[in-house]
């Protein structure tokens, strides 16, 4: 057997152990779905039921949208398109392929135009990379749907988003989905105002970044910040005081800057910056006690920074985008940072009515610490000080 062909029967291995581990999860899914329907009440039957994916996902070291995207992909081309489900099955593609093939298949609108997609699309995907398949399936769907047009443009736009995605070397990218004149006109205005720039030493299309960064904050007529933001980046004592290299990392960890950085961005005027400094301190704000209910903005902004994502384990969505659950309910349960913690929505509701488990830690990944709390002082598990960088241009 040539080394070539040795890959490609090495790739159908892969799809096959693909097609099993997706079985797998649709059956464990079906499965829970099924006992969920015995639950004492409705709403807890649907709390439960929003449960399975993150069960999932622990198990098998995916996140919670990881795995609602997988089980929506994988039931779309199932019960809609059956000849590709059965092509896939066989380790003709993979699932990436798969998912390309759901998102097309939710665009058409005509059942007849899913039957002719499922009795072509898997000859020509099974000998065409995934790039190949997704520019055939834009091509077909305008072929058979071409009324449709202008209706799924409408849809489209309904659809249009902002997303950032954070990178591991202090950089990250802005991903937006918006409608096509406008994303050429800000092609074409960034492309001709960057040419006009004087030369500094800077490339074209890093004058383009920069030009993108400037305008989205910062008013164009003045130059004042457009928006006032709060960033906070944790530090370590050492490398603050310049015994070492290092970086600052965001709370939630989604992102790190190196340290030298820092005080460069906090003279931009863009924002406002915080550092965080981890050591022990005599005064630690997280020891105080609140009267009340709920939170004040600055416990809040405290606890954002010392968790940096949901508490429940396993879950990535950032604290700052959480609500705040009393461990202990109030009024038992006191307003403080020992007794709070930032849950997600879905996670909030899930454990107001007892249905939140005590997940196992993924391997490889330490379990999130608690906040604790003495009053005579004794080393708690995280100290930190919070230093407000004054990042106004006097």
């Amino acid at each position: 057997m040539d080394d070539v062909d040795e890959l490609a029967d090495a790739k159908r291995h892969f799809v096959l152990g693909e097609a099993a581990m997706i079985n797998r999860m649709l059956t464990y899914d079906a499965a829970q779905a099924e006992a969920s329907k015995f639950e004492v009440t409705p709403t807890a039957g649907m709390l439960t039921r929003s449960m399975i994916p993150l069960e999932i996902g622990q198990a098998m070291g995916f996140s919670e949208g990881q795995v609602k995207g997988m089980l929506f992909d994988a039931r779309t081309v199932r019960d809609r398109a059956p000849l590709t489900w059965q092509r896939f099955q066989a380790g003709d593609f993979s699932f990436h392929v798969v998912g390309t093939i759901a998102a097309a298949i939710n665009k058409l609108t005509q059942p007849e135009s899913v039957t002719e997609l499922d009795l072509k699309v898997g000859d020509y995907a099974a000998c065409h990379h995934n790039a190949e398949v997704r520019a055939w399936l834009r091509r077909f769907i305008v072929r058979v749907e071409a009324d449709a047009t202008n209706a799924r443009a409408e849809a489209e736009r309904e659809r249009r988003f902002v997303m950032f995605d954070h990178g591991d070397d202090g950089m990250s990218k802005i991903i937006a989905s918006i409608p096509s004149v406008a994303a050429a006109a800000i092609e074409r205005r960034l492309h001709k105002d960057a040419r006009k720039l004087p030369k500094d030493g800077r490339t074209l299309v890093q004058k383009e970044a920069d030009l993108l960064a400037y305008l989205l904050t910062s008013n164009e007529q003045t130059g004042e910040p457009a928006v006032n933001a709060e960033i906070a980046v944790v530090v370590d004592a050492d490398v603050l005081a310049g015994a070492r290299t290092g970086f600052g990392l965001s709370p939630d960890g989604a992102w790190v800057v190196p340290a030298e950085w820092i005080d460069e961005l906090a003279q931009t005027g863009n924002t406002f910056w915080y550092r965080m400094v981890r050591e022990p301190v005599t005064k630690d704000i997280l020891t105080i006690d609140y009267r009340g209910r709920y939170a004040p903005d600055t416990l809040k902004t405290a606890l954002f920074f010392l968790y940096g994502t949901c508490a429940t384990p396993g879950c990535t969505t950032p604290a700052w985008k959480c609500e705040f659950d009393h461990i202990v309910p109030w009024p038992e349960g006191k307003t403080t940072a020992s007794n709070i913690q930032p849950k997600s929505k879905a996670h909030h509701g899930q454990k107001g009515h007892g249905l939140v488990p005590k997940l196992r830690t993924p391997p490889g990944r330490s379990p999130k610490l608690p906040v604790t709390q003495s009053t005579d002082r004794e080393p708690t598990r995280i100290d930190f000080i919070w230093t407000e960088i004054h990042s106004r241009a006097a």
